[in-house]
Protein backbone atom coordinates (compact mmCIF):
# COMPACT_ATOMS: atom_id res chain seq x y z
CA UNK A 1 0.00 0.00 0.00
CA UNK A 2 1.27 3.45 -0.85
CA UNK A 3 1.97 5.79 2.05
CA UNK A 4 0.11 9.02 1.51
CA UNK A 5 0.88 12.28 3.23
CA UNK A 6 -2.07 13.43 5.28
CA UNK A 7 -3.10 17.02 4.76
CA UNK A 8 -2.84 18.86 8.01
CA UNK A 9 -4.21 22.23 8.93
CA UNK A 10 -2.51 24.63 11.30
CA UNK A 11 -4.38 22.92 14.13
CA UNK A 12 -2.87 19.58 13.16
CA UNK A 13 0.68 19.81 11.87
CA UNK A 14 2.66 16.87 10.53
CA UNK A 15 6.07 16.51 12.08
CA UNK A 16 8.64 13.79 11.87
CA UNK A 17 10.57 11.59 14.17
CA UNK A 18 12.75 9.03 12.53
CA UNK A 19 11.43 5.45 12.64
CA UNK A 20 8.67 6.10 15.15
CA UNK A 21 5.07 7.18 15.39
CA UNK A 22 3.83 9.20 18.30
CA UNK A 23 0.95 11.56 18.77
CA UNK A 24 1.77 14.63 20.78
CA UNK A 25 -1.03 16.55 22.36
CA UNK A 26 -0.47 19.87 24.05
CA UNK A 27 -2.56 20.19 27.16
CA UNK A 28 -3.13 23.29 29.28
CA UNK A 29 -2.21 21.39 32.42
CA UNK A 30 0.91 19.66 31.05
CA UNK A 31 4.05 21.39 29.88
CA UNK A 32 5.47 18.33 28.16
CA UNK A 33 4.07 16.29 25.30
CA UNK A 34 2.36 12.96 26.00
CA UNK A 35 3.04 10.09 23.66
CA UNK A 36 0.40 7.65 22.48
CA UNK A 37 1.09 4.22 20.97
CA UNK A 38 2.30 3.66 17.44
CA UNK A 39 1.70 1.46 14.48
CA UNK A 40 3.78 1.63 11.35
CA UNK A 41 7.33 2.92 11.68
CA UNK A 42 6.88 5.24 8.73
CA UNK A 43 3.76 7.14 9.77
CA UNK A 44 4.17 10.86 10.45
CA UNK A 45 3.73 12.41 13.83
CA UNK A 46 0.86 14.82 14.35
CA UNK A 47 0.88 17.78 16.67
CA UNK A 48 -2.44 19.03 17.89
CA UNK A 49 -2.67 22.62 19.00
CA UNK A 50 -6.39 22.67 19.65
CA UNK A 51 -6.08 23.07 23.42
CA UNK A 52 -2.89 25.12 23.47
CA UNK A 53 -2.70 28.34 21.46
CA UNK A 54 0.34 28.73 19.23
CA UNK A 55 2.10 32.10 19.27
CA UNK A 56 1.51 34.23 16.17
CA UNK A 57 5.11 34.04 14.96
CA UNK A 58 5.16 30.25 15.12
CA UNK A 59 1.80 30.10 13.37
CA UNK A 60 3.16 32.31 10.57
CA UNK A 61 6.20 30.03 10.27
CA UNK A 62 3.92 26.99 10.00
CA UNK A 63 1.90 28.72 7.28
CA UNK A 64 5.04 29.81 5.42
CA UNK A 65 6.57 26.33 5.34
CA UNK A 66 3.27 24.58 4.54
CA UNK A 67 2.78 26.91 1.57
CA UNK A 68 5.43 24.86 -0.22
CA UNK A 69 8.27 27.36 0.03
CA UNK A 70 11.61 25.67 0.61
CA UNK A 71 13.27 27.35 3.58
CA UNK A 72 15.78 26.42 6.25
CA UNK A 73 16.05 27.58 9.87
CA UNK A 74 18.49 30.38 9.07
CA UNK A 75 16.29 31.83 6.31
CA UNK A 76 13.21 31.67 8.52
CA UNK A 77 15.10 33.37 11.37
CA UNK A 78 16.14 36.23 9.08
CA UNK A 79 12.61 36.56 7.72
CA UNK A 80 11.11 36.79 11.22
CA UNK A 81 13.93 38.94 12.67
CA UNK A 82 14.98 36.32 15.23
CA UNK A 83 18.23 34.52 15.87
CA UNK A 84 18.26 30.91 14.61
CA UNK A 85 18.83 29.64 18.15
CA UNK A 86 15.91 31.60 19.59
CA UNK A 87 13.65 30.60 16.71
CA UNK A 88 14.39 26.91 17.28
CA UNK A 89 13.85 27.26 21.03
CA UNK A 90 10.56 29.12 20.50
CA UNK A 91 9.33 26.52 17.99
CA UNK A 92 10.26 23.61 20.26
CA UNK A 93 8.58 25.29 23.25
CA UNK A 94 5.38 25.97 21.30
CA UNK A 95 5.12 22.64 19.47
CA UNK A 96 7.14 20.13 21.47
CA UNK A 97 9.10 19.15 18.35
CA UNK A 98 12.48 20.16 16.99
CA UNK A 99 12.17 22.63 14.12
CA UNK A 100 14.81 20.77 12.08
CA UNK A 101 12.88 17.50 12.40
CA UNK A 102 9.64 19.21 11.45
CA UNK A 103 11.18 20.95 8.42
CA UNK A 104 12.73 17.67 7.29
CA UNK A 105 9.38 15.90 7.61
CA UNK A 106 7.66 18.63 5.58
CA UNK A 107 10.27 18.28 2.82
CA UNK A 108 9.98 14.51 2.73
CA UNK A 109 6.17 14.59 2.67
CA UNK A 110 6.32 17.06 -0.22
CA UNK A 111 8.82 14.80 -2.01
CA UNK A 112 6.52 11.80 -1.54
CA UNK A 113 3.66 13.73 -3.15
CA UNK A 114 5.91 14.72 -6.07
CA UNK A 115 7.02 11.11 -6.52
CA UNK A 116 3.38 10.00 -6.61
CA UNK A 117 2.04 12.74 -8.87
CA UNK A 118 4.84 13.89 -11.18
CA UNK A 119 7.34 12.57 -13.67
CA UNK A 120 10.22 14.59 -12.21
CA UNK A 121 13.47 12.72 -11.66
CA UNK A 122 14.64 11.95 -8.13
CA UNK A 123 17.40 14.53 -8.55
CA UNK A 124 14.90 17.22 -9.60
CA UNK A 125 12.62 16.38 -6.67
CA UNK A 126 15.57 16.49 -4.25
CA UNK A 127 16.48 19.98 -5.46
CA UNK A 128 12.83 21.14 -5.51
CA UNK A 129 12.20 20.20 -1.86
CA UNK A 130 15.44 21.76 -0.63
CA UNK A 131 18.22 19.18 -0.75
CA UNK A 132 21.49 20.22 -2.39
CA UNK A 133 22.56 16.64 -3.09
CA UNK A 134 20.40 13.81 -4.38
CA UNK A 135 22.36 11.31 -2.27
CA UNK A 136 21.41 13.16 0.95
CA UNK A 137 17.80 13.20 -0.14
CA UNK A 138 17.80 9.48 -0.94
CA UNK A 139 19.30 8.62 2.47
CA UNK A 140 16.73 10.78 4.30
CA UNK A 141 13.87 9.36 2.21
CA UNK A 142 14.98 5.78 2.89
CA UNK A 143 15.20 6.48 6.64
CA UNK A 144 11.72 8.00 6.66
CA UNK A 145 9.82 5.68 4.30
CA UNK A 146 11.99 2.52 4.60
CA UNK A 147 12.40 2.35 0.83
CA UNK A 148 14.20 4.16 -1.95
CA UNK A 149 12.35 6.99 -3.77
CA UNK A 150 12.10 5.09 -7.08
CA UNK A 151 10.71 2.02 -5.33
CA UNK A 152 8.21 4.25 -3.54
CA UNK A 153 7.14 5.72 -6.89
CA UNK A 154 6.75 2.28 -8.47
CA UNK A 155 4.74 1.07 -5.48
CA UNK A 156 2.44 4.09 -5.68
CA UNK A 157 1.97 3.71 -9.43
CA UNK A 158 1.18 0.02 -8.96
CA UNK A 159 -1.36 0.86 -6.23
CA UNK A 160 -3.06 3.39 -8.55
CA UNK A 161 -3.63 0.85 -11.33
Amino acid sequence: MCLRAAGGSLGEVLVGTLNSQETFERRNSASSAAAEGGGSDSAPVRLRFSEFPVEGRVQKILQRVQSGTTLNVRELAVEFCLSPTYLQRLFKHQTGVSMCEWLSEQRLQRAAKLLENSYMSVKEIAYTVGYEHASSFIRAFERRFSQAPLRYRKQCNYAKS
